[in-house]
């Protein structure tokens, strides 16, 4: 007895080991099976044919079955003849025992090289999408990073088959376009190597967009403080509604006021010095209207300028 337990240990040492992804039921083409049996059937093995399949490779299942959670995977092994496909690590018996399943989070590390993949065939780290070498990618066959398309080498690309980055087009070698086969930056048409004017208050410009980018109007534009600042109103500087909003004015001499995003931007522009507003009104076609709809600065009519 001890010798045939000895002898069926050996021979499973020596079977051909695997993977088999099966339905949520644990069905295989109408078939059922069972974690911990084995099943045969008296046929010579044919991959695509007869017998029972299943890869070598884990990430060679999903050639066949959707990458899935839902789906059930199983470590396997053959205990028959076995025939091998050519087109991957396919593989046929006539005799297969389902050894254990494998939870999914298991065979992620299983299917990926990289770390912390939900996608498959990673060799980066952190990919949601398939097939990256990069890292962070939702995309597929990304060798760069934080990419949401596919096949870019560049960074932060949206679009697909870039080389640059920061793009949401396609097959660009620049940087940041919304465009197509760019090798310019900034660039929202197609087939562009010289970097285009930009629009201005609704006009053509004859700035690019790195004149934008380094101009100190910007710069000064990038101070509006923020969403949510808060200001002290005095009690005699208050309305007869936020005076009835707040009646612990009355004692404290005031309220925090928070402001909106309008009350910062106008509180900022007033305390600007003329010489930095009239960098602002500089700007190629400025226009106060569309300047305070954008913003909620209003400028008044009486506003000189140097």
């Amino acid at each position: 007895m001890e010798q045939n337990k000895i002898f069926e240990e050996a021979a499973v040492q020596e079977a051909v080991r695997g993977y088999k992804v099966f339905n949520p039921d644990w069905t295989c083409r109408d078939f059922q099976y069972e974690v911990g049996k084995i099943f045969e059937r008296d046929v010579e093995p044919s991959c695509c044919d007869r017998g029972f399949h299943f890869c070598l490779k884990a990430s060679d299942c999903f050639n066949y079955y959707a990458f899935d959670s839902n789906n059930k995977v199983a470590e396997v092994v053959a205990l028959g003849a076995v025939d091998y496909s050519g087109d991957d690590s396919k593989a046929c018996t006539n005799k297969i025992q389902i050894v254990r399943e494998i939870p999914w989070q298991e065979l992620l590390t299983i299917v990926n090289a990289g770390k912390d993949c939900t996608g498959i065939r990673n060799t980066g780290n952190w990919n949601t999408g398939n097939r990256n070498t990069g890292n962070r990618n939702t995309g597929n066959r990304n060798t760069g990073n934080w990419n949401t398309g596919d096949r870019n080498t560049g960074d932060w690309n949206t679009g697909n088959r870039n080389t640059g980055n920061w793009n949401t087009g396609n097959r660009n070698t620049g940087n940041r376009n919304t465009g197509d086969w760019n090798s310019c930056n900034h660039s929202t048409g197609c087939f562009c190597t010289e970097e285009q004017p930009i629009m201005l208050f609704n006009k053509p410009s004859p700035w690019s967009y790195l004149d934008w980018i380094n101009s100190d109007a910007r710069y000064l534009l990038n101070q509006i403080p923020k969403n949510d600042d808060v200001e002290w109103i005095y009690s005699e500087d208050m309305t007869d509604e936020e005076k009835a909003t707040h009646p612990s004015h009355e004692t404290t001499g005031g309220y925090l006021k928070v402001l909106d995003e309008s009350e910062c931007g106008q509180i900022w522009w007033d305390g600007l010095s003329e010489h930095n507003r009239n960098i602002i009104r500089a700007l190629p076609n400025f226009d106060p209207v569309i300047f305070e709809q954008v913003t909620g600065i209003k400028i008044l009519p009486d506003d000189g300028t140097e």
